[in-house]
């Protein structure tokens, strides 16, 4: 394996500068939020291209990048994804979830209907890859769920601080979308992203604000 010795291009900041800048950005991504009530407006691709990039500079498991990115704004396809979306989500309402899941997600108003996910102008299927093929030989990635869960965190992230709202659709199984996008079977859906800009007047459940503590989330040895 060679190496190479580079600069690392830190900014030099000072302690003052940094305190601030943590502050700042910890102001800004607090104020995220799950909407599931789109504007259908459309949103510059360049946007969604430059958060999928940003997604793709995670740390991941020996640079192997264990996932793939499926961009989404075909509005047949999206109907396609909603009807698969809403036969599991209808599965998971009326025979699958617990009764205490449910009563967890009483404060949400979520049902079986996913009308979301036609009216938002993107969807992004996110995909693991549990193995890769090079040279047609069968090649084993590590560390897979956390790689791509650390990319969706920055992903989420980036489309935030774009002005963007988005949604995490997890319906369960979600096998549908590997047919409905042609993904080969080495991969499996990780999250569906639903991105685009609040509806004026957006609900959101008033829990939504209440967040744990610095106390309450960490310790400090």
């Amino acid at each position: 394996m060679d190496f190479i010795t580079k600069k690392l291009d830190f900014s030099n900041q000072t302690i003052k500068e940094m305190k601030l800048n943590s502050k700042k950005f910890y102001n800004t991504i607090k104020k995220r939020r799950s909407v599931r009530n789109f504007k259908t407006q459309n949103i510059d691709f360049e946007i969604i291209k430059n958060s999928v990039l940003a997604a793709g500079t995670a740390p991941n498991g020996a640079n192997l990048q264990p996932w793939h990115f499926v961009i989404i704004k075909n509005k047949t396809i999206k109907k396609q994804i909603r009807i698969a979306a809403e036969i599991e989500e209808a599965d998971f309402y009326d025979n699958k979830a617990p009764k205490e899941w449910l009563e967890a997600l009483k404060p949400l108003g979520t049902d079986k209907n996913k009308l979301f996910l036609e009216e938002a102008p993107y969807l992004i299927a996110i995909f693991e890859k549990k193995f890769s093929l090079k040279n047609r030989k069968k090649v084993k990635n590590y560390y897979v769920k956390e790689s791509v869960g650390i990319a969706t965190g920055i992903l989420i992230t980036c489309l935030h601080l774009s002005g963007l709202a988005m949604l995490t659709h997890t319906p369960s199984p979600m096998n549908f979308l590997n047919q409905i996008l042609k993904r080969p079977s080495n991969e499996k859906p990780f999250v569906l992203l639903v991105i685009g800009k609040p509806k004026n007047h957006c609900k959101v459940p008033l829990f939504a604000e209440n967040k744990k503590s610095f106390s309450k989330i960490t310790s400090v040895f």
